[in-house]
This record gives C-alpha cells, sequence and structure tokens, in this order.
C-alpha cells in the first residue's frame, strides 16, 4: 500500500464467519477491523460486504476470510467477494485454516485471493500447538512476490523483500518433515480420500443429528462443508441446560468435547476430520442423542433442574464408590449411561472445574466478533 502511495489504507474487513486468529492478527499489526454480516446461510452477506467496502472504498486495504468458512460452508460468491475488494482497492487474505475441506478437489487460487497461507495442522498432519496452528506456507499472487521475507545469513527471497520474519527462513525442519512424511506417504490419491472422507463426515455428523438438535448452517442444498454446528441455545433457554454441561456430561461418555461458544456463542462445532472411523463417530452420534434424551428429562421433571447428570458431570469415581451418594438419580446413570461403558469405561480423574467468569471470559485469548462491532462503531 505505500509503494502505491495508499498510506491511508488501514481498514481490513473480516466476515463474523472468519477463524477467530483474523481479527486478531489484523488489529495487532495496527489495522481497523470492521465486521461483515453473515446471513441465516451462515455464507457472507454479500448486500453488507458491498455497502461495506464502498463506504470504505478510500481507505480499505484487505479482506480476510476464511474458505470454507468458520460456519462450515463453502462460501457461495468467493468469486464475487474476491473481485468486488479488487474494485475497491484492497487485497484479499485466504485463511487455510480448512484446507482439509479443499485440497485434492478444489484450487483455491483460481477463487481470487491474493494471499493464503496453508496451515499445516489438522489438513497435513500436524496437530494444534506445538509447532504453531497457523504455521506453514504462504502463497501468495506474482504482484506480491516483491515483497516475499529474505534473510540476513540465508540467501533467499528477492532484495526487495520484507526482511526476516523468523530465525528459520522456511520454518521448522522438525515440525515441516511430518507434514512432508505424510504428503508423500499420502500421494495425491490419498489426500483427496482424506479430503473427501472429511466433508462426508461432517455431513453423516449433521444428518445423524439433526432431528435432535438444530443444525445451525447449511448451504443452498442442505449439506455442510468440513464441520457442522449444532445449536443448543433454545435447549438453554427451556432447561437451562448448556453446552458447558453437555460438555461435561461427554467426559462421563468418554469423549473430548467439540468447540463450544464458537464461532457463535451458544452453540457446539463439530468437526470430524478425516480422521475418525464409522463406528467412532456412530458412538459419538449416539451419544450425542442419549445427552439429548436425559435433556429431555430435566424439561419434563423426570431430572431435577439442579441436580441432575448433566449439572454434574463429570463424575469420577471417588464419588460414584462413595458411602453416601447425594444425588437424586442413580449412581449407575452418573456413571454408566450407555451399556457399552461397562465393557469400556474412561474415569474422570476430577470432577467439574467450573470456568471463570468475570465482566469478560478470562480465557478468551482475543476479542469476539461482537466487541470488534463496539469498537468498529
Amino acid at each position: 500500500m505505500k509503494k502505491n502511495g495508499s498510506k491511508n489504507r488501514n481498514v481490513c474487513l473480516i466476515p463474523s464467519s472468519a477463524h477467530g486468529t483474523n481479527p486478531a492478527s489484523a488489529q495487532m499489526v495496527g489495522m481497523k477491523v470492521v465486521v461483515v454480516n453473515c446471513d441465516s446461510l451462515g455464507n457472507v452477506d454479500y448486500e453488507d460486504l458491498k455497502k461495506k467496502a464502498e463506504e470504505y472504498s478510500d481507505t480499505l486495504a484487505a479482506l480476510m476470510v476464511t474458505y470454507p468458512s468458520t460456519h462450515g460452508v463453502f462460501e457461495e460468491k468467493i468469486t464475487d467477494i474476491c473481485d468486488l475488494i479488487h474494485k475497491h482497492g484492497g487485497q484479499v487474505y485466504m485463511d487455510g485454516a480448512n484446507l482439509n475441506a479443499l485440497v485434492g478437489i478444489a484450487k483455491p487460487g483460481n477463487f481470487g485471493p491474493d494471499v493464503c497461507h496453508i496451515n499445516l495442522h489438522k489438513t497435513f498432519c500436524i496437530p494444534h500447538g506445538g509447532g504453531g496452528p497457523g504455521m506453514g506456507p504462504i502463497a501468495c499472487k506474482k504482484h506480491l512476490e516483491v515483497y516475499l521475507p529474505t534473510h540476513p545469513i540465508i540467501d533467499c527471497g528477492p532484495a526487495s523483500g520484507i526482511g526476516a520474519i523468523s530465525a528459520a527462513p522456511w520454518g521448522s525442519s522438525s515440525i515441516l518433515s511430518i507434514s512432508w512424511m505424510y504428503i508423500k506417504m499420502m500421494g495425491s490419491e490419498g489426500l483427496k480420500l482424506a479430503t473427501q472422507n472429511a466433508i462426508l463426515n461432517a455431513n453423516y455428523i449433521a444428518h445423524k443429528l439433526k432431528d435432535h438438535f438444530p443444525i445451525l448452517y447449511k448451504g443452498k442444498n442442505g449439506n455442510v462443508a468440513h464441520e457442522c454446528i449444532i445449536d443448543i441455545r433454545k435447549i438453554k433457554s427451556e432447561t437451562g441446560i448448556t453446552e458447558e454441561d453437555i460438555a461435561k456430561r461427554l467426559i462421563d461418555f468418554g469423549f473430548h468435547a467439540p468447540t463450544m461458544s464458537w464461532p457463535v456463542p451458544g452453540t457446539m462445532m463439530i468437526e470430524p476430520t478425516e480422521s475418525e472411523s464409522l463406528s467412532e463417530i456412530n458412538r459419538f452420534c449416539e451419544t450425542l442423542i442419549k445427552i439429548k434424551e436425559e435433556i429431555n428429562k430435566v424439561k419434563d421433571g423426570t431430572f431435577d433442574k439442579i441436580d441432575n447428570p448433566l449439572k454434574n458431570a463429570p463424575h469420577t469415581h471417588v464419588e460414584l464408590t462413595a458411602n453416601e451418594w447425594k444425588h437424586k438419580y442413580e449412581r449407575e446413570i452418573a456413571a454408566y449411561p450407555s451399556a457399552t461403558l461397562k465393557s469400556y469405561k474412561y474415569w474422570p480423574p476430577v470432577a467439574r472445574v467450573d470456568n471463570v467468569y468475570g465482566d469478560k471470559n478470562l480465557f478468551c485469548s482475543c476479542p469476539s466478533m461482537d466487541e470488534y462491532k463496539e469498537t468498529a462503531a
């Protein structure tokens, strides 16, 4: 922007469906974040985007978009979205957090973005944490090549580049070798199959659960992308059972809970990827259906609204083997809500540890989209 004499361009448009690191990254480099709304299907609201692109046309620097989005849908107008931003002098950054829904079946470069980072976690076998969730190669269009990083010791990058951005110019060799081995062993057909399975698994779960929990966002054909969001908000208003209660109860069944309350408060985002077997996916769906049956018992009064298996979960072996049982439901309901658990049971080492809440959730690493909206206003 400076080279083009556009030092005033500091606005970054970010859809509310974007990955959480996007607004955080833009804000860290001093950009003004302007949130773009989404429609009822979870897609970027194109009319709202158009309005804000026009409003900030003279100061628009970039759009950061996650495709497919964190809402679990493929943006239907992704090419039009990129064209619109370019028309108003901005650049498009595509977040590669969900490339496990694209590898082998689509070419993101053809959608119109100027930059795309290729997350190695999830898609290319690197777990979250460790090497860093956002670590991986960053691809750009030809016109941005002159700005690529250089290094003071290793001869790499263009002479006009921005300088070093890390001690190791090509990332962590100990981490990158894992992805290299994964890609070599999978091959092109294997990587494509992994993508297809990731999408299939997410849609299978959405289909299995749709009669028990509302699926918040679906494409116009009724399908999701690589993940699905189940809506707990009506359950919460009717019974007092929250997404946190469901997450804690899942521990009694031997499951680590999916993502809670993000990207939408009062929901759970389920992303099975390609790595879960059909039997495990079925067991997970059956567990959530069983939990929904317990929620129904809270609703109809069979279970007490305060003293019930969900509000007290998870249950430890210490509590369950104590001489005195203080709850209004049976020990067996607490410990073995599913018959299969009598053959194999994970025992949580500690009972419920409540989250810490003040004016803001202390565990939130970056402001919510609502907070960005307030700041922009």
